[in-house]
C-alpha cells in the first residue's frame, strides 16, 4: 500500500479516482511518442548516409551527440521539475521535439543534422522521462517499481510501433516525410498531454491512500553526490547506456549487412521493444517485492548475455533470440533507477539526482554508437563493439552488487 500523506482527504466522502493513475496513463502515451521517435534513428542511418555520402560514424555521430547532450539537460529538467512541477517542462519539450523533427526533414548538410538532432531534439528529450518518472515516484511509494515499469512500457510500445512505421515511410515516401510525420505527432500529442499534469512540486501533492511505511532519509543533491553509492549507480548506467544505444543505433544496419532486408531488420528493434515490455513490468515487480539491487543485477546480466549471443547471430531466428534476452534486461534496467534513487536518497532532490543518472546513460549512449561506427568503418564488422558492450554491462553488474544503504547524516553539507 502507498503511504498516506497528511494532506489526503478523509471523512465519509467516497474517494475519487487517485490522480496518480491519470499521471501513469498520460505518461505511458507521452513516452510512446518521445522515445519511439528517438529510437527510430537506426532506420534512418543508412538512408541518410546514402543520400549525402556520409560514413556511418559521421551519421551516427548525430545520434550520439543527442544522447550525450540529453544528459546535462536532464539534470536541469530534473531541477526544474523539483521546483515547478512537470507541466511547463513537458510542454517546452513537446514544442522543441515537434519543431526539431520538422526542421530535420529539411536538412541538407551534416552540421544541420548535428545541430537539430544533437541540440534541439536532445534538449526536448531531456524534459520527458525525468519529469514523468520523478512525478510518478513522488506519488507512489510501495509500488514505485511497478508504476515506473508501467509508464515505461510506453517506451517499449513506441519502440515496437514507430521504427516499422518510419521504415515504411522511408521506403514509400522518403526519410524527409518520415521526420515530418514525427514532428506533427509530437506537437499534436505531447503539448496537450502536458496540460493534464498539475503544476505541483516537492511533496505538496496527495499520494495514494494506504498505510504509513518507513522512508529513507532525504538527501540534498550536494549530499548525494558525495556518496560512493551514487557514483556506483552512475557507473553502472554508463554501461547500460553504452550497450542500449549501440544496439538501437547499429543493430538494424548490422542485420542488413548480413543480407537481411531493411523492413525485416527493423523488426529486430520492434522485438527488442516487445521484450522490454515484459522486462519493465517483470523487473519492476521484482524491484518492489525483492529489491532494486536484485532486479538491477538481473537486468544488466541479461543485457550482457544478449550481447554475447549477438556475436554469433546471423539469421533472423537468432536475432529474435538476441532481442528477447537483451530486450527483457534492457527494459527492466531502464526503469529501475527512479525507484533505486528514491530508495537510496529519498525524494528531496529526486528529479535532479535522476537527471544525473540520465547523464550517465547519455555518456555511455554517446560513446557506444560512436565507437561502434568507428570500429565498423575500420574493420567492416560490429563484432568487437558488441563484445565491448557485453564487458561494460558486466562491470555494471559488479558495481550494483557492491551497493549498500547510505545515511544522509554522514554526508552533511
Amino acid at each position: 500500500m502507498e503511504r498516506h500523506h497528511a494532506s489526503q482527504e478523509s471523512g465519509g466522502k467516497r474517494p475519487r479516482l487517485f490522480y496518480g493513475y491519470v499521471i501513469v496513463i498520460t505518461s505511458f502515451f507521452v513516452l510512446i511518442v518521445t522515445h519511439g521517435s528517438l529510437y527510430s534513428f537506426g532506420v534512418f542511418l543508412k538512408p541518410l548516409a546514402a543520400d549525402f555520402n556520409w560514413t556511418r560514424e559521421m551519421t551516427s555521430g548525430a545520434y550520439a551527440l543527442a544522447v550525450f547532450v540529453l544528459g546535462p539537460f536532464s539534470i536541469i529538467a530534473g531541477k526544474l521539475t523539483d521546483m515547478f512541477g512537470p507541466r511547463s517542462v513537458l510542454s517546452a519539450s513537446g514544442l522543441l521535439l515537434g519543431v526539431g523533427y520538422l526542421l530535420i526533414s529539411r536538412v541538407d548538410s551534416l552540421w544541420q543534422l548535428y545541430l537539430l538532432y544533437g541540440g534541439v531534439i536532445a534538449i526536448g528529450m531531456s524534459g520527458t522521462f525525468v519529469p514523468l518518472a520523478s512525478t510518478v515516484s513522488r506519488r507512489f511509494v510501495k509500488s514505485r517499481g511497478l508504476m515506473t515499469g508501467i509508464i515505461s512500457t510506453g517506451i517499449g510500445v513506441g519502440t515496437m510501433i514507430l521504427p516499422p512505421v518510419a521504415t515504411y515511410l522511408n521506403l514509400t515516401h522518403g526519410w524527409r516525410t518520415s521526420f515530418t510525420v514525427l514532428g506533427v505527432v509530437a506537437l499534436a500529442l505531447i503539448i496537450p498531454a502536458a496540460q493534464l499534469f498539475k503544476s505541483d512540486a516537492g511533496n505538496t501533492f496527495k499520494i495514494q491512500r494506504g498505510t504509513l511505511i518507513s522512508q529513507p532519509e532525504a538527501f540534498t543533491f550536494s549530499q548525494a553526490i558525495r556518496t560512493r553509492q551514487l557514483w556506483m549507480v552512475f557507473g553502472a548506467y554508463i554501461g547500460f547506456g553504452y550497450t542500449a544505444h549501440t544496439v538501437l543505433a547499429h543493430s538494424v544496419a548490422h542485420a542488413t549487412d548480413l543480407g537481411i532486408s531493411p523492413s525485416t531488420a527493423a523488426s529486430i528493434i520492434t522485438a527488442v521493444g516487445g521484450a522490454s515490455l515484459a522486462g519493465r513490468i517483470g523487473l519492476g515487480i521484482v524491484s518492489d517485492r525483492v529489491s532494486n539491487k536484485a532486479a538491477l543485477i538481473t537486468g544488466l546480466s541479461m543485457m550482457a548475455a544478449g550481447m554475447f549471443w549477438l556475436q554469433a547471430a546471423g539469421e533472423m531466428w537468432s536475432f529474435y533470440i538476441f532481442a528477447a534476452i537483451l530486450g527483457f534486461g534492457y527494459g527492466g534496467t531502464a526503469i529501475l533507477h527512479p525507484p533505486a534513487i528514491a530508495e537510496l536518497f529519498g525524494m528531496k532532490a529526486h528529479g535532479q539526482i535522476l537527471g544525473l543518472i540520465s547523464f550517465a546513460i547519455s555518456i555511455g549512449g554517446m560513446a557506444g554508437p560512436l565507437v561502434a561506427g568507428r570500429i565498423y568503418d575500420m574493420t567492416g564488422s560490429y563484432r568487437t563493439s558488441f563484445l565491448l558492450s557485453a564487458i561494460f554491462t558486466i562491470i555494471g553488474v559488479a558495481l550494483v552488487s557492491l551497493l549498500k544503504p547510505v545515511s544522509a547524516r554522514n554526508h552533511h553539507q
